[in-house]
Formats: C-alpha cells, structure tokens, sequence
C-alpha cells in the first residue's frame, strides 16, 4: 500500500496536464470558416472543371432562356392558329350548310316546276276531253314506302269535272290489303272518328291529297284501295286500287 502511494506521488509518477476549457459556440466558430472554405473550393474546382470540359454555365443559362422564350413564342403562335383553324372551320361549316340549304331549295323548286308542268299539261288535256257534269275522279293515284318500317305514303288528284260543278263535300277512305303471318289482312283508314277529321272532303274542282298510313312492321302491304263517299251516302261514289308499283282504273258509280 506504501508502495503505491509512493509511486504516485514520486517523481515517477505519471505527469498531469492542464487545459483550458474552450466553450462549443467557440469550436464551432473556429471549425466553420474551413468548413465554407472547402464547400467554396470544391464549388470552384467543380466550376472550373465544367468550363475546362466545355460547358460554360453562362452560356448554357442564356441558351436555356433563349430556348423557353422560343417555346414560349410558338406555343403562342399554335394557339394562335388552332383559333384562325376553328374559325376557318366554321365558315366552311356556315359555307357548306349554306351551299345545301340553297341546293335543296333549288332542287325544290326544279321539282315544283317539273310538278306544275305536269298539272298544267293534266288540265289542259282534261279541259279537251271534258267529261259528265259533275263526274269525278281519281286521278294519278301512287303509293310508296317510306322511310319507317310499316309506313306507307300516298297521293292522288281527285277531279270534278264540268265548268259548272257544285262543290263536292263528302270524305275517303283507305282500305289497305296485307300478308301478315302467311294470311290476308284488311286494314281500314280512319280506324276510328279521332282521324276522320283528316279524311273529310270539301271541293268544287280538284283537290290533291296526300296521306301516310301505318302498318305493322311485319305485314307486307299489297294494294290500297280509295273510295270516295258523298256525303250522307253509304255507299262509295268512286273506288280505285293501286299497287306499290302501278296504279289501278277508276270504278265510278
């Protein structure tokens, strides 16, 4: 035990060093300038090493602006002309529509000249022939499919003939004959007194007639008859029948 304390405290002991206690904020300000110093220098050397490469950062900043302002540029120049595009595409609509509306009006007109043509050369022959007092007709009788299926479209020029007719007031009917499921069918028009308004004649002349009638999609139409009645008589002053694809002679009573 002696041993030991004597070693300690002999001139063989081992020797003590005393420091000065620096506080932290002021390591850290001693620590940090070299810190910077080398971000900075390596900074330097990075740059230096790109320029000594080629690449010149500068030059590549103001390539880079110059490129945006060149997108920038023709993005506003394809918005500009996807606008001159639509409004060019709107006239050539307005211009096509346009150009229709005035053919189909053209094509009406051809059609209605070519029509009263025909009526002006009908009543001219009619007016030669002449006929009964008072006798009438039924006169360039078609009948066409339309465009829905079971609808059928006719036409005809009823004609009382005489300078001198009294006005025919009476009605017509339709009687369409049909093959539906293999078997005869008859459908008559007006089906009920809700449609006899549009069947109801009153005239001294002509009349020109136009109707549509509606079957069942499935019945395959094969003629129609048309019977005139007078008024307060039951039975038909005129029938005729006429097919999809030609026309059938008057029965006048």
């Amino acid at each position: 035990m002696w041993r030991g304390v004597e070693r300690r405290f002999n001139i063989y002991a081992p020797q003590m060093a005393v420091r000065r206690h620096i506080p932290w904020y002021l390591r850290w300000g001693m620590v940090l300038p070299f810190v910077f110093a080398s971000v900075l220098l390596a900074w330097w050397a990075y740059d230096n090493g790109l320029e000594f490469a080629g690449f010149h950062r500068s030059k590549a900043e103001q390539e880079l602006s110059r490129l945006r302002d060149q997108v920038a540029k023709l993005q506003a120049d394809n918005a500009h002309l996807n606008d001159q595009i639509t409004q060019y595409e709107r006239r050539i609509q307005i211009d096509q529509a346009t150009t229709q509306a005035t053919s189909d009006q053209l094509k009406n007109l051809s059609d209605e000249n070519v029509k009263l043509q025909e009526d002006l050369v009908f009543f001219q022959n009619l007016t030669a022939t002449g006929g009964k007092e008072g006798e009438l007709g039924v006169h360039r009788l078609t009948l066409e499919r339309d465009t829905i299926p079971g609808e059928y479209h006719l036409r005809m020029l009823l004609v009382q003939s005489g300078q001198r007719a009294k006005v025919f007031s009476g009605s017509y009917q339709l009687a369409a004959t049909a093959v539906e499921n293999n078997q005869s069918a008859t459908y008559v028009f007006p089906k009920d007194e809700s449609e006899n308004s549009q069947f109801k004649l009153s005239f001294r002349y002509y009349r020109r007639i136009e109707q549509s009638i509606q079957l069942p999609a499935d019945a395959q139409l094969v003629s129609v008859q048309v019977r005139i009645f007078e008024q307060g008589v039951t039975e038909p002053k005129v029938r005729q029948s006429v097919n999809l694809t030609n026309q059938g002679a008057n029965d006048v009573q």
